[in-house]
């Protein structure tokens, strides 16, 4: 497989999976009653911060890919993009709070076991995976005041 056939594939993975995941997940009137923290953003800002993560997440994941398709930080790649798939389900649809954080605490260490993973064998992915980090910290903290006001 070519280069640019690698990377549109995990383009094509990564951001048709988080809009479908999206699509299918909508937060709907059960989220809208709950009461949130006051550190919760606008719901506008979701979109545009997710698409931008997924996109360095997709250039990380050809990266690794790229390199060696068996490594460990390839299988942290991987188990990331399982459990970030699996959050939305779990909050939005299953409606189990207190279960998307077990989930989301789990993609939180996923990500920086691959940060230290990838971080001096390639620093452009592990400073990609950053702003994810910090995101997914941030995400973590909304999800824990979500469930403990409700």
């Amino acid at each position: 497989m070519s280069n640019w056939m690698v990377r549109i594939a995990f383009l094509a993975l990564v951001m048709g999976g988080g809009i479908l995941i999206g699509i299918l997940t909508a937060p709907g009137d059960w989220y809208a009653q709950f009461s949130k923290p006051a550190f919760n953003p606008p719901n506008w800002v979701f979109g545009p911060v997710w698409t931008v993560l997924y996109v360095l997440i997709a250039v990380t994941g050809w990266r690794q890919f790229e390199t060696d398709r068996s490594s460990t930080a390839m299988k942290l790649w991987w188990a990331q993009m399982g459990l970030n798939f699996l959050w939305s389900p779990t909050f939005f649809v299953l409606q189990l709070p207190w279960f998307a954080l077990v989930v989301i605490v789990a993609l939180l260490a996923v990500i920086f076991m691959f940060i230290a993973q990838v971080r001096n064998s390639d620093q452009v992915s592990a400073l990609a995976f950053l702003p994810y980090f910090a995101w997914v910290a941030f995400a973590t903290a909304l999800n824990l005041s979500i469930a403990i006001l409700n």
